[in-house]
């Protein structure tokens, strides 16, 4: 699996050192469960997740560390996985564990490498992303890089004893590379 720069981050496949942080930060009800579903996880369980994801298109593990390029080391973690068993396309995830990481457009960039990486290693037309709407600091990143909200599930994901709706959001190969251009 290939490591992906950006100006300030970089995605990278994760390490066995890496293994106790993520899987701390993945089974953290501060970190995951505020706007999605939460279940402890063994440590035996993620490491074979992780680690037979990169064989496992449908896999939820995460497939990359985000990191700092000036200061290495798990600041969060991102994945894709193919969302549908007959639609074609491929949806993003993301996670920015490290609380003092947020808010300085890490996540964004993460992302960005991410969905440019789906582009550029698959057929994919569509990269697809979901959002509970209550989180609003996730679903302003898809849309800072060109996602396009597309509707609502309806109670779609339950979570802290309710049914939650979840935004549905979708960028197009073409729309990417639009983008994408300098200019």
């Amino acid at each position: 699996m290939s490591v992906l720069e950006g100006p300030s981050v970089r995605l990278r496949p994760l390490v066995p050192a890496d293994y106790p942080t993520v899987f701390g930060w993945y089974n953290d009800p501060e970190v995951v469960a505020p706007y999605d579903r939460f279940s402890v996880d063994t440590l035996d369980s993620f490491v074979a997740s992780v680690e037979s994801a990169a064989a496992d298109p449908a896999s939820l593990a995460p497939r990359f560390v985000l990191e700092r390029r000036e200061t290495p080391g798990p600041i969060g973690f991102v994945g894709h996985y193919v969302a549908h068993p007959v639609l074609e396309y491929v949806d993003v995830w993301y996670v920015l564990g490290d609380r003092a990481a947020r808010g300085k457009g890490y996540g964004r960039e993460a992302v960005g490498l991410l969905v440019g990486h789906v582009f550029a290693t698959t057929s994919v037309d569509r990269v697809g992303a979901t959002c509970d709407v209550e989180n609003v600091p996730s679903y302003r990143l898809v849309e800072g890089l060109g996602f396009r909200r597309e509707g609502t599930l309806r109670s779609a994901l339950f979570h802290h004893g309710r049914w939650h709706d979840i935004y549905v959001y979708g960028v197009t190969r073409k729309e990417w590379s639009e983008r994408s251009r300098p200019g």
